[in-house]
């Protein structure tokens, strides 16, 4: 039973939005048509997206928005409905919710806000309190799953026996590597500078340590891979891990991509979990480096990387997709904030980016992810113990809407060590939710 949705214009943002709710959300087999006599004939489900109803189908009031070109200061005129925040509201007669779904959604979706003029933070990033969804207290909930969700029953009050695929809960561990050790592998000039920095600095316990893991009696506290593969294994959990593979730079300090033992530890890693790229904060500027780091890996593991997430969490719209689709990446997992948990762009599915300067969806799939281990130690400052019962309400809202949690972590934040001492059972508890 296909349901048949008619609008008066079939612009590219509303085959978009329709497409994400309706057919990636909800599942629901549907077509588009802007010929009224087409759509009054049809037998079927009906659903009208325009200003007024054409017959007595499902009818849902239109914003302006998606039937706009450019990009354009809105107001969102905020709302409510079930309990769940709402954008572009309205009183239109006859519609069958109080506020556009799928405008709501695409203002959300496409980060429309970001291409805005905004203020940045030290990091060229935009800011969690410039969003529409800070600024109103919802950006700990995934309200475009929910206004799926309430389309969704609309369609099967009216029509019991419309088919709808279903959502499904699913978890995504993800790692980035930013720094694969501590003390290894750093090479002669970085090992002898580190070293007279503990000398200058009378840190003789880090002194210690480096000289007993280089000397094969210590162990390297950011070597937390056999644990990670360990817990991975009994919780099943789909992982994903990202390489920092750039060059050496003030905001790019891994190991040197050429290094053995590094080159060593991402073919291990490899025959286990998938791999990402985590394209260096250099590489925001251009010239080509988000390519050659790819490649690098690539190099290493002799297979396609598809999955890249930015170091630092640098996006720009719609500069950065750019470059990640011109590199030939499928997965970006960049959609979140350093400074807040929550849901950047309204969602915890993954969904496909649309270019509003283009005015297209491109080949790039979207993973929000919806806490960072840094986010809560440094940013919220919460304990062990709070980020846990944080992390666990989190948890509950994705799996209220049946959607993906994808949290975000680093090798060394579970070196249980320094200031992530006891922070291992809060990953430990990710993997426990997670399931």
């Amino acid at each position: 039973m296909s349901l048949l949705i008619y609008t008066h214009s079939l612009t590219p943002r509303v085959r978009y939005a329709v497409h994400t709710l309706v057919g990636d959300m909800l599942g629901v087999a549907f077509a588009l048509t802007d010929d009224r006599q087409h759509f009054l004939a049809h037998e079927g489900p009906r659903l009208s997206y325009t200003h007024l109803p054409v017959a007595d189908e499902l009818h849902q009031w239109c914003h302006r928005l998606l039937f706009d070109k450019g990009i354009d200061e809105q107001a969102v005129a905020m709302g409510m409905h079930e309990g769940t925040v709402t954008l572009f509201s309205h009183r239109a007669q006859g519609s069958a919710l109080p506020f556009d779904p799928f405008a709501a959604s695409f203002y959300l979706l496409t980060r429309y806000e970001e291409y805005l003029p905004h203020r940045r933070d030290q990091y060229g990033r935009f800011e969690a309190q410039e969003s529409v969804a800070y600024q109103n207290g919802f950006l700990q909930q995934p309200v475009v799953d929910r206004w799926a969700i309430m389309l969704g029953n609309l369609l099967r009050q009216r029509w019991p026996h419309i088919e709808m695929k279903g959502r499904s809960y699913a978890h995504i561990s993800t790692l980035d590597i930013d720094n694969a050790y501590a003390f290894r592998y750093k090479g002669l000039a970085r090992t002898v500078g580190a070293m007279a920095r503990d000398v200058l600095r009378a840190d003789m316990s880090t002194l210690r340590q480096r000289l007993s893991v280089l000397f094969g009696s210590g162990h390297d506290p950011y070597d937390t891979y056999t644990y990670l593969l360990d817990l991975h294994a009994r919780h099943h959990a789909r992982t994903i891990i990202f390489f920092l593979l750039g060059d050496y730079g003030v905001n790019d300090k891994n190991v040197a991509h050429d290094m053995p033992g590094l080159r060593s530890l991402i073919k291990h890693l490899a025959d286990h979990v998938q791999l990402g790229i985590h394209p260096s904060f250099a590489s925001n500027a251009g010239g080509g480096r988000m390519l050659m780091e790819k490649q690098r890996l690539e190099a290493i593991i002799h297979r396609p990387v598809l999955a890249s997430r930015q170091h630092f969490l640098v996006l720009h719209m719609p500069h950065t997709y750019r470059r990640l689709v011109q590199a030939g990446i499928t997965e970006d997992h960049s959609m979140g904030y350093a400074a807040c948990t929550g849901f950047r762009a309204g969602t915890c599915t993954p969904y496909r980016h649309y270019d509003l300067d283009l005015e297209a969806p491109t080949p790039l799939t979207v993973y929000p992810f919806a806490v960072m281990d840094a986010t809560l130690r440094y940013y919220m400052k919460l304990t062990p113990e709070q980020s846990m019962e944080h992390i666990s309400a989190l948890n509950a809202t994705v799996r209220e809407v049946q959607g993906t949690f994808i949290s975000l972590w680093h090798n060394e934040t579970l070196s249980d060590q320094g200031i992530w001492a006891q922070w291992r059972q809060v990953y430990d508890h990710v993997m426990r939710v997670g399931e």
